[in-house]
């Protein structure tokens, strides 16, 4: 009886499937239309229905056991298939939802690129198969596949699967062009190209100088190299019936053949330029990988050249032609066209596809159709200048030093083909600035700090020295700045010999020292933050120490981390600073550990009722913001974006090699509510001496709304701190050479506060929830964090610590902490003290002087003013406080007790 039933439900799965073939799919105008797993003709041979709850109709469609997959064309026949009927003939787009089955998933956990992505087939009528994505190693079920053309016939859609996945469905829905904003529809552009052709990189006044700079020194190999190249012709055959790849080389040979005959004049190898560009853009397919975008813009940027350049030696056939595939091309942008399916300011629309390839399109092809062209400017000089201008008052990228390099570079080509169109800068001049960001982080041992998602990095305790020859390229041609040229040079090749012969400037001599730039650098209140460091020693062998706070201006989003208020130290290797590792984006262990506050050195304040916006982890932190300010009002106002106030700042008492660095901040706006007020404020010291070449003094008073909310004072490192008495021990080394810092807690005092170090898995295990680390060999894989918390429950907290950065076994100096009237009073050693007032103080205070010979005073948080300094009643000197500095510097003669009041 029971087989009877079985067999009667198999019977009736059997026939709803050929039932639902029977019936053609369709769907109106409009609608989407979705095709599940169950409504599929399935090729009994090779696929098979899998129970699975995680798909909403309970099963999917997956490949047999032991079936391989033939996602190449292996196989005729499709693993499943379905007919469908389209409302009318147009475009439309495709997308997919799928789960993994244990061999996919142990595909996706092995993963380290988008290249380990699993792939499907998929056919429509009789065009060419495609290979699709259909999982990601990030853990995305849906997947859009393309925008393709269906007839409003009758159509068969065949699809072969990868191994380890469970497709749930299919779906369709008409295409809709992105919508054209009512400003840019009306805009006049500003800036026009020049009726005369060439126009990118070059016009009719500045080709005759790139001609002569082909054979002078720095030009003359490189011009000896491409010319060469370009000669060499490039076979390129194609099966009009399978799709065709990218092809990376074939575009670089059309770009310097064009090139060639920009230079020399030379027809043949124009003409070889542009066959090869037009077979290419009718033939090449870039399917939807991620970021497959970039690829395909780089298409477009390199035929567009090759328009331009070849310009006199197109027909108006051949012009009609390339246009109508620019335009095709254009519509699979992950921007879309027209380029206003997301913003310019931030993410994936910052990057090449606007301020590159759609601006090199539309200025090539200005006079067959000026469309583009104003759509283009637009977005560029109406939104993204104004933007840049209000942000790069501050001369740092938000996005850090791996996408800031890359996402400034592009930034750069769009200033740099404005300029040397028309000889106009159309961004403010603030843009030039933004190479001392990149300087600045440099770390002594080459490596830059870190900053934002990614970083490239050796092994631990090997130099290594970061590179992006690009961004430093094209900063340097648009500044003309020697010491710029110097660091482009220590990156090395820049792989692109045409735009290096196109704007490498072989007159300007390069200046290779970095000593002539200030050792401390204040990056104002945009992007609030100071990096000090003892000397511009850049190597294996430097003994030189950098430090870096940040917090104060606001939050832009995306690849910027929740780290206001954060401290790095770097001597001989980090001895403190952040952890975590960027993958994928987007994970949880993304967004709950390597974005979040708990994976750099600062304050959490943990209330376990509070949620953080896409992230299921509470980490105690900074908000989790992820979206981008549109506007500089925007910014300005809305309180989400809010990364606190920048309350102070001085060097002194020399500018250019100041033996103080004094930043303090107000860190109430990147928290919740849950913070009533945060002061953290910072003193770096250049003590001059190889023992103990620098010193940090760390204040910290924090309020919450309420005592239940625990304060944690966080430290992160690479490797295991040694816990003491009245602190801990970091250490790092480079080259076998060691690093240490002493790290003092004077308040809270000893007994009244407990050390917790989270090491091994424990790391990433944030308040109960345990975060998978990816694989890496990097030390920030895994590191250590150091959580200092009081042990009674207060609403407000008070932390004062003194970080002695050491040479080896040396010892620290001798350290002495009073109160007097108005916060601090801390003694280091025999030459310096550092009285760290609570806030902002004009009440008179009092300390004193036990050294023979002069003492450095460094005097933190006063008022602007007059201020006078006595001793037993005699004024011995008098100083100027002034407004956003609010710290002093005196050197006093003698033993002694001394009053300083305001006059």
């Amino acid at each position: 009886m029971k087989i009877h039933n079985y067999l009667f439900v198999a019977f009736l799965i059997l026939t709803s499937m050929v039932d639902g073939l029977a019936q053609v799919q369709s769907f109106p105008e409009g609608k989407m239309l979705r095709l599940t797993a169950q409504q599929a003709k399935l090729n009994t041979q090779t696929v098979e229905l899998v129970p699975d709850d995680r798909i909403e109709t309970k099963e999917g469609v997956s490949l047999k056991q032991g079936i391989k997959d033939a996602i190449h064309g292996e196989r005729e026949q499709a693993d499943l298939s379905y007919i469908i009927k389209a409302p009318k003939a147009g475009l439309y787009v495709f997308s997919t939802y799928a789960v993994t089955d244990a061999e996919g998933a142990a595909l996706m956990k092995r993963a380290k690129s988008k290249f380990e992505s699993l792939f499907m087939r998929m056919q429509i009528g009789d065009a060419r198969g495609t290979k699709r994505v259909v999982y990601v190693p990030w853990d995305r079920p849906r997947q859009e596949t393309g925008i393709f053309t269906l007839t409003g016939n009758e159509q068969e859609i065949k699809i072969w699967l990868p191994r380890g996945v469970r497709l749930s469905f299919m779906e369709i829905r008409n295409y809709a062009a992105p919508k054209v904003p009512a400003a840019a529809a009306n805009y006049s552009p500003k800036v026009l190209p020049p009726k005369s052709h060439p126009r990118l990189w070059v016009n009719q006044e500045n080709l005759p100088k790139v001609k002569e700079n082909l054979t002078k020194e720095e030009n003359r190999a490189v011009w000896e190299s491409l010319k060469a190249a370009a000669l060499v012709p490039f076979n390129f055959t194609f099966d009009p019936a399978e799709e065709m790849s990218y092809n990376e080389g074939l575009e670089k040979a059309t770009e310097q053949k064009a090139f060639y005959y920009l230079m020399t004049g030379d027809k043949k190898i124009g003409r070889e330029a542009i066959d090869l560009t037009k077979n290419y853009l009718a033939n090449v397919e870039f399917g939807n990988i991620l970021d497959i975008t970039r690829e395909l813009g780089r298409a477009i940027y390199t035929a567009s050249l090759v328009y331009d350049w070849t310009y006199d030696l197109l027909t108006p056939e051949e012009k009609k032609v390339m246009v109508g595939h620019f335009m095709r091309l254009a519509r699979d942008m992950e921007i879309g066209w027209p380029p206003f399916r997301m913003k310019i300011l931030n993410g994936h629309g910052n990057e090449a596809m606007v301020n590159r390839d759609f601006l090199a399109m539309s200025i090539a092809i200005y006079d067959e159709d000026p469309t583009p062209y104003q759509y283009v400017s637009y977005a560029i000089l109406e939104e993204l200048v104004p933007m840049r201008k209000f942000e790069y008052q501050s001369p740092r990228h938000n996005q850090g030093v791996g996408y800031g390099a890359y996402r400034f570079a592009w930034e750069m080509h769009g200033a740099l083909l404005y300029q040397r169109m028309t000889g106009q800068e159309v961004f403010d001049k603030n843009i030039k600035g933004l190479s001392d960001f990149f300087l600045y982080m440099r770390s002594p041992g080459g490596e830059m700090l870190r900053d934002g998602d990614g970083f490239a990095s050796g092994k631990p305790g090997e130099p290594f020295y970061w590179k992006s020859p690009l961004v430093m390229f094209l900063m340097y041609a648009y500044s003309k700045d020697p010491i710029v040229k110097g660091e482009f040079l220590r990156h090395g090749n820049l792989n692109n010999p045409t735009l290096y012969l196109l704007l490498n400037d072989p007159d300007l001599k390069p200046e290779s020292s970095l000593t002539s730039l200030p050792l401390t650098k204040d990056f104002g209140t945009v992007l609030g933050s100071m990096i000090a460091r003892t000397g511009w020693n850049i190597g294996p062998d430097s003994d030189d120490v950098v430090a870096e706070i940040k917090g104060g201006g606001y939050h832009f989003g995306n690849h910027q981390h929740a780290d206001a208020g954060s401290l790095q130290l770097y001597y001989r290797g980090f001895q403190l600073g952040d952890l975590g590792l960027y993958r994928f984006y987007g994970t949880p262990y993304d967004m709950g550990f390597n974005k979040r506050s708990v994976s750099h050195s600062m304050m959490l304040a943990y209330d376990p009722n509070e949620k953080f916006e896409r992230s299921q982890v509470n980490d105690g932190g900074a908000r989790l913001n992820q979206r981008a300010p549109s506007s500089p009002e925007e910014t300005t106002t809305n309180p989400w974006f809010n990364n606190g106030i920048v309350s102070s700042t001085m060097v002194g008492p020399s500018t250019e090699q100041p033996f103080f660095s004094y930043f303090s901040v107000d860190l109430k706006g990147p928290y919740s509510d849950k913070i009533d007020q945060y002061q953290r404020s910072f003193c770096f010291l250049n003590m001059g001496r190889k023992d103990v070449p620098a010193v940090i003094v760390l204040t910290d008073a924090i309020e919450t709304k309420s005592e239940d909310i625990a304060k944690y004072w966080q430290i992160n490192s690479n490797n295991a701190p040694e816990v003491k008495a009245d602190g801990f021990v970091l250490h790092n080394q480079l080259m076998g050479r060691v690093g240490k810092t002493d790290v003092s807690l004077l308040t809270p005092q000893a007994g009244s506060y407990q050390i917790q170090v989270l090491s091994d898995s424990s790391t990433s295990k944030v308040f109960g929830t345990q975060l998978e680390v990816p694989e890496s060999h990097l030390a920030e894989g895994k590191g250590h964090r150091t959580m200092v918390s009081y042990k009674d429950k207060s609403k407000f907290n008070r932390f004062v610590t003194v970080f002695q950065v050491l040479d080896g076994n040396h010892k620290p100096l001798s350290l002495a902490h009073k109160k007097n009237e108005a916060g601090e009073v801390i003694y280091i050693g025999d030459q310096t003290v550092v009285i760290a007032a609570e806030g902002i103080t004009k009440k008179p205070f009092s300390f004193s002087l036990t050294n023979k010979g002069k003492t450095k005073v460094v005097m933190t948080g006063l008022t602007p003013g007059n201020w006078s300094i006595k001793k037993k009643k005699r004024t011995v000197q008098t100083f100027v406080i002034k407004d956003k500095e609010n710290a002093g510097y005196v050197e006093l003669a003698g033993k002694g007790s001394f009053t300083v009041s305001p006059n």
